[in-house]
């Protein structure tokens, strides 16, 4: 299975007074990572956002297993568990060398920027993503 990892530097910014990194600031360094992965892939913001399409987490769960601190260098992963029609489901995690210091699965939906209901992902992202998720299988 295709995984995407990004380096990451935890700064004073991310960090609360005790020099720990504010547990929120997780989700972002993996919504950052997902944006970057969709860049990787061809599909930045404006690509998405000309074919009328936004992603929108619906749900997150979210496991905190050991702080990260003050000029940490990080590695923060991306791997598809399941792609819908509609949605992603991602499997992320954050890492300090070899220990996993967090860990999520996030539901992303696709969504129309115009009603912000559901839509289907535009095909050719749809293919791009299987094509990663399935090396050397041809895309449909």
């Amino acid at each position: 299975m295709f995984q995407y990892q990004m380096p990451l530097r935890v700064y004073i910014e991310d960090t609360d007074a005790g020099g720990i990194v504010y547990y929120v600031n997780y989700l972002k360094f993996m919504e950052r990572a997902r944006t970057e992965w969709l860049r990787q892939a061809g599909f930045d913001f404006t690509t998405l956002y000309k074919a009328h399409c936004i992603f929108v987490v619906k749900h997150a769960d979210i496991d905190y297993i050991s702080p990260a601190r003050m000029d940490d260098l990080l590695q923060v992963t991306v791997s598809i568990d399941k792609m819908a029609r509609t949605y992603i489901r991602f499997r992320q995690a954050v890492r300090r060398e070899n220990d996993i210091l967090c860990e999520a699965v996030l539901k992303v939906g696709c969504v129309d920027q115009r009603t912000m209901r559901p839509t289907p992902m535009p095909g050719e992202l749809k293919s791009v993503i299987e094509q990663k998720n399935n090396p050397g299988m041809p895309t449909k």
